[in-house]
């Protein structure tokens, strides 16, 4: 493990191993009934189309999810509602890295990294869209988080994709990211800022619609260490963000009850935050 990964590793809290899997396809059925009986901001349309253009399948289309440990404990269940809608899903995200943005300390060495499996993806993968979620190591000026977002939108765009940015959930920002914390919350405004500038080729989506901005809140959906999702909240940014991709591209999501209760629910992602 290099400096950089033992750097990120220290900042993970002590986990508790998972003593009921089972539990966990239920609770999450039922907190997505939930959000689905209350007409809540992520309620949309459940497995139907908004509109005469909106196609009832994804027609295959590949999509590269990147990002860093938060990104991976959401892809399990992204995987399984985009396999449910018809699209092809592959997991790119790195615990302790998965940063584009070559800023400050560590950071250059993650990105660097990160620069690195994106090209071999995009050459075995050949994705249709590369949606980045910005990560809690986005570390550099404003402008230095802009330039590294605008560079992966040339990147997809060269790769014949697009690019979909999704601002990071509410996260504890405790000791270790404390120094940081500037450029925490100037990430997703660069993010919208490469978006806006993009002429449409870099879209961003807003996951404080889904979350909010307040990451002790019950509607945040962290886990105990303040950080990561567990499988309901996962499942929750699944639904929401395949709503926003379904109406960004024209398709109609699959319904949650078509994946769900899926075998994702029992990864040891959540294994290892201790997730019921």
């Amino acid at each position: 493990m290099n400096t950089a990964r033992r750097a990120a590793s220290a900042t993970r809290a002590t986990v508790r191993p998972l003593r009921r899997p089972a539990l966990g396809s239920a609770l999450v059925t039922g907190a997505l009934l939930a959000l689905t009986a209350c007409g809540g901001q992520t309620a949309a349309h459940d497995g139907a189309g908004t509109d005469g253009s909106t196609s009832r399948h994804g027609g295959g289309k590949k999509v590269l999810w990147m990002g860093d440990s938060i990104a991976g404990g959401e892809a399990p269940a992204l995987a399984a509602a985009a396999k449910a809608a018809g699209l092809r899903f592959k997991d790119a995200s790195s615990t302790g890295g998965g940063t584009v943005v070559a800023g400050q300390g560590p950071t250059k060495q993650i990105a660097a990294h990160t620069w690195k499996r994106l090209s071999k993806d995009i050459a075995a993968f050949h994705p249709d869209v590369i949606a980045y979620q910005i990560t809690t190591y986005d570390w550099d000026t404003e402008a230095g988080q802009r330039h590294a977002y605008e560079k992966l939108g040339r990147t997809a765009r060269n790769a014949g994709a697009e690019l979909v940015i999704v601002s990071a959930p509410p996260f504890t920002v405790d000791d270790f990211y404390k120094p940081h914390e500037k450029a925490i919350r100037s990430a997703p405004r660069a993010a919208r800022q490469a978006a806006a500038r993009s002429g449409g080729k870099i879209h961003y989506f807003d996951s404080a619609e889904l979350w909010g901005t307040d990451s002790r809140a019950r509607r945040a959906q962290r886990s105990s260490d303040g950080i990561h999702a567990c499988q309901q909240g996962a499942a929750a940014f699944a639904k929401w963000f395949g709503e926003k991709l379904g109406k960004q591209y024209g398709f109609a999501p699959a319904p949650p009850r078509k994946w769900a209760q899926g075998a994702w629910t029992g990864s040891g992602h959540y294994a290892d935050l201790g997730c019921r």
